[in-house]
């Protein structure tokens, strides 16, 4: 996995991301939000077997998807021994700062320290600014939340270094330490695994100088209008040049989102042969945005194996999240990430 807290240059650590569907259909696995939330822990535990490095979760509101990370999280931590537990992304406009501080942290100290945390502005939405509907609201020169989001990231930075900020009362409860008190439960080292969902080259810039890992997924702004892997690769790039500006103490890290499915067994081809976009898409993400959209991969070990090679973000990135379809169940998305551990990784320099 890590030397000294940094990926060497081909060695990948490698993970899940899942976005949690659910749906009260015949052919689902997952028909409801409990089915989806104990089969995601299930999943996290049969990841760690097969000898994936990281479990991470979308949230999404207003969706029957995953929504509230924090019990998840420390349900999977413990259930789990090694495996890294995450999200890509939380939404922060509909994060209060202080709740998200001491949540993180007591789900950090309940997995031993294995916490990495996406965070961003969010997606577009289920509904219209659904964060104004858990009270939090926006400048009006902000109208998607933007800047309030970022504006809380930096406080959630500031709490989770740990210096006492708040005043304590003359007459409290229980007997205070000395001194300004800070949120409790304190994780030491959380602040190193906090991760910025970027979907630009900006975005990313940014996040190098708040000292916040670096997290791309499988869509970004299209800024020069060529291939997705190409322009998600300058903005790592451009990500780590700003990074090497500023003296944060500790070497950043890179993931990048996939779609990969290797082809090993009949039900692979009954599910996947011959399906998914082969190639990138471009469009409106939303009114203000064009986005690219990367290409899924899907095909037979060998086949995947030169595919992926000349994929330049894939080369960049120090962790890959593997995109998986929750709704099969937890056997066959176990199925899923050994495949790709055992018959492509070791190809590719990553195993």
């Amino acid at each position: 996995m890590l030397l000294n807290g940094y990926m060497s240059a081909s060695r990948k650590s490698i993970g899940f991301l899942s976005f949690g569907h659910w749906t009260p259909h015949p052919e689902s696995r997952t028909q409801s939000a409990g089915d989806v939330l104990h089969q995601s822990i299930d999943l996290a535990q049969a990841a760690e077997d097969v000898g994936a490095d990281g479990a991470y979760f979308r949230v999404h509101h207003f969706a029957r998807q995953l929504a509230s990370p924090f019990p998840l999280l420390a349900a999977a931590g413990a259930k789990t021994k090694t495996i890294e537990l995450g999200t890509g992304v939380i939404d922060l406009r509909y994060e209060n700062p202080m709740y998200f501080v001491e949540d993180a942290g007591a789900a950090d100290l309940i997995s031993d320290g294995r916490l990495q945390l996406g965070v961003s502005r969010g997606s577009p939405e289920q509904v219209v600014d659904g964060w104004r509907y858990f009270g939090y609201q926006a400048g009006d020169d902000d109208a998607n939340g933007a800047e309030a989001a970022r504006e809380k990231m930096k406080l959630i930075l500031q709490l989770l270094e740990g210096t006492g900020f708040a005043q304590p009362s003359p007459r409290p409860m229980f007997p205070n330490p000395p001194g300004l008190l800070r949120l409790e439960p304190h994780s030491e080292g959380l602040r190193q695994r906090m991760w910025w969902g970027a979907g630009s080259d900006a975005t990313a810039r940014w996040a190098a100088q708040q000292g916040m890992n670096l997290m791309s997924s499988t869509l970004k702004d299209d800024e020069t209008g060529e291939p997705f892997h190409v322009q998600q690769a300058k903005q790592i790039r451009a990500f780590r040049e700003e990074w090497a500006k500023h003296d944060h103490g500790f070497e950043p890290r890179v993931s990048v989102s996939r779609s990969i499915f290797a082809i090993t067994n009949d039900e692979d081809r009954r599910y996947f042969l011959g399906s998914g976009d082969r190639e990138d898409s471009f469009g409106q993400l939303d009114e203000n945005t064009r986005a690219v959209f990367g290409r899924s991969y899907a095909a037979e070990p060998d086949e995947l194996i030169d595919e992926l090679r000349g994929d330049e973000a894939l080369a960049e990135a120090d962790t890959v999240l593997l995109t998986v379809p929750n709704q099969l169940g937890v056997d066959y998305n176990a199925h899923v990430l050994e495949s790709i551990i055992e018959h492509v990784a070791p190809g590719l320099g990553w195993r």
